[in-house]
């Protein structure tokens, strides 16, 4: 291998040391990032009692899920399935922001499942998560 090839391998693994010690900040807000909680936080209350039942779960991807529709009545399934596809929407949009405001759109997936991990860790005594494996688990 010519010095030449060697200083550019030297460079290239340089470079991938620093993309992986970089880390998001995903702490970070913008006025879409703020738009995006603020809509999150108003539709808490309204999920909130669908966790405690049981009915919605959090997803090992950082979403949530209605996981178990008999724990909502009829009546009221529809609307939990629309609270559940709002929330979803939002959440996927706010990894997409925040992977946005840190100028690396490529990294998404690695905040959302930064999110996903941090959801579950903090998600209450007897709601539903997932685990890596698809089964849902009481915590």
């Amino acid at each position: 291998m010519t010095l030449f090839r060697q200083l550019m391998a030297a460079t290239a693994l340089a470079a991938i040391a620093n993309v992986a010690l970089a880390a998001a900040d995903i702490e970070v807000n913008t006025p879409a990032i703020n738009q995006i909680k603020q809509s999150m936080q108003a539709r808490n209350a309204q999920l909130a009692p669908l966790y405690g039942s049981g009915a919605v779960g959090l997803t090992k991807d950082g979403l949530v899920s209605l996981r178990d529709a008999n724990a909502v009545p009829l009546a009221q399934r529809a609307q939990a399935n629309q609270l559940v596809a709002e929330e979803n929407r939002d959440r996927s949009q706010l990894y997409k922001e925040i992977a946005r405001a840190n100028s690396h759109p490529e990294w998404e997936g690695e905040i959302r499942s930064t999110f996903a991990q941090r959801w579950i860790d903090k998600a209450q005594g007897g709601w539903y998560v997932q685990k890596a494996g698809g089964d849902w688990v009481k915590k």
